[in-house]
This record gives structure tokens, sequence and C-alpha cells, in this order.
């Protein structure tokens, strides 16, 4: 068997665990913190992530991309910097989110572990205009991940402070109780905006080098389709709301709506198509 899909079973168990641990710890205790063993056991388990997919993706000689490595990747850079960010801020919560997407995100390879040969991999621009555009799409990942996390918690205080609110029981409670062990959303606000700014500079940088790697082997700067097109709306999308929160303040349900609608644009421009072409249409 592929040493990579061995490897992405491997972390998917991993991840599935952690997320069972968290679970359990949270409904028991729902102010418990992430402790050293978890969090060891949680850089074990990407390091073994990240093993796979260097696997799957070089493993053979060649460079190799698709749609369901893409989106492993993907959450792979992003549970980094949500490990490395867990260190500095009271984001302890979010794991309860990204154990589950990390478990989906390592078992697509293992279900579709087809993915196309990359022309002109040995270039070095082309590896590290690669490189730019998949921790741009982790950053920006985990930032529509901290905007839905934001809009639970504004919705779980609105419960909170409506009229006739009162404690759940059951698994509705321990649910309820998930979002105690939250930052305040004042921090959970700051912490979006430095993860978009970062996320739009990487972006930005990724955009710039495509573009150079297009007019070497194309000839053609821009090339019109769809990718390019969705692109640059997510870029265009993440601009605007930057410079609306510099210029007119904003901030909240409008920074949030933002934020996810420049994600869905992002998503459309490469893990949709890769979706669509090899799952769908099985090209």
């Amino acid at each position: 068997m592929d040493m990579g899909i061995v490897l992405h079973a491997l972390a998917a168990a991993g991840y599935a665990l952690l997320g069972m641990l968290a679970w359990r710890a949270v409904s028991e205790r729902p102010e418990a913190r992430v402790g050293t063993a978890e969090r060891i056991g949680l850089a074990v388990v990407v390091l073994v992530h990240g093993a796979a997919v260097q696997q799957s993706m070089l493993g053979d000689g060649n460079l190799r991309l698709g749609f369901a490595l893409g989106v492993s990747a993907a959450l792979w850079l992003g549970l980094i910097v949500f490990w490395i960010e867990s260190l500095l801020v009271a984001i302890d919560g979010l794991r309860l989110w990204l154990m589950p997407l990390g478990t989906l995100s390592t078992l697509l390879p293992v279900l579709f572990p087809s993915g196309r040969v990359i022309a002109h991999a040995d270039s070095g621009w082309l590896r590290v205009h690669l490189a730019i555009s998949l921790a741009a799409y982790s950053l920006i990942t985990i930032a529509a991940l901290h905007a839905l996390l934001m809009a639970s918690t504004d919705r779980r205080l609105h419960e909170l402070s409506g009229p006739g609110a009162a404690p759940q029981g059951g698994r509705a409670g321990v649910f309820a109780r998930l979002f105690d062990a939250m930052p305040p959303l004042l921090m959970l606000e700051r912490l979006l905006f430095r993860l978009i700014w970062i996320g739009f500079v990487l972006l930005t940088l990724a955009i710039i080098s495509g573009i150079v790697i297009s007019e070497a082997l194309t000839g053609q700067a821009l090339p019109f389709d769809h990718k390019t097109v969705f692109t640059l709306l997510s870029w265009l999308t993440f601009g605007l709301l930057l410079l609306g929160r510099q210029v007119w303040g904003w901030r909240g349900r409008i920074a949030l709506r933002w934020t996810l609608a420049g994600f869905a644009l992002l998503l459309l421009a490469y893990t949709g198509t890769r979706f669509v072409l090899e799952v769908i249409l099985h090209r």
C-alpha cells in the first residue's frame, strides 16, 4: 500500500482520538484547557500528517496535486498555525472543530488517492509559488473557521442574554458549555484580522508569483479561466474587507460575512474545481 495513504490513515486515527479526548474533557469540565500531554500528542499527529502530505505529493519523485491532497495540505498547515497560536492565545475551544476537520482532511486522500502530476515540477519558482499558495489558503481557511467560531459564540451570547433563557441539560447543555472556554469576542476578532492580514499578503505574493510562472511557461500573464477569476475575486474581497476595517471600522457580523465570502471564492478557485473534475467527472 502507498506510504502516503498509510500515514494519512494513521493521522486520521490520531485526530479522531484527540477529538474524542477533547470532547470528553469539555463535557466533564467546560473550562478544561489543553494539557501538556494533549499538546504533545497533537504535535506528533501533525508531524505524521506532514509526512503523509510529503509522501503523497513527492513520494514517487513527481509533484502531485489534487482535490483531496489540496484539502489535506491546507488543513495540515492550518493546524500548525493553530498549534502555535494556542501557545500564545487561549483558543483551546477551537480544537473541538479542528480535530474533526483534521480527521476528515486526512481521510480524503485515503478515499480519493488520485492526483495529477504537475508539469514543470522541477522548476524552483513553481515550487515556491505552490508553497506560498498553500500557506495563504491555509491561513484563510483558519480565518474562516475563526469567523464561524465567532458567529457561534455571538449567537450563544444572544441566547443567554435573551428573555426566557434557561440552563440546558443533556447533550444540548454540554454543547452550549463548549463556548464557555472561548476567549472574549474582541480577542477573537483581533486574532481573525491578524490571520486575514497575513493570509492577504501571502495571497498577493501567490498571485504575483503565479503571474511570473504563467508568463514564463505559457507567455500569458493572466489566463482568463475560472481559477484566475475566483482567486482575484477572493483577493479583492479580502482587500476591501481590510480597507473597510481601516477606513469605516468594519467589525462584527459585517467582517464575518466578508471573511466567509472571500473564503468561499478561494475554495471555488481550486478545491471546488478539483472536486468536480476528479470526483464527479472522473477527469
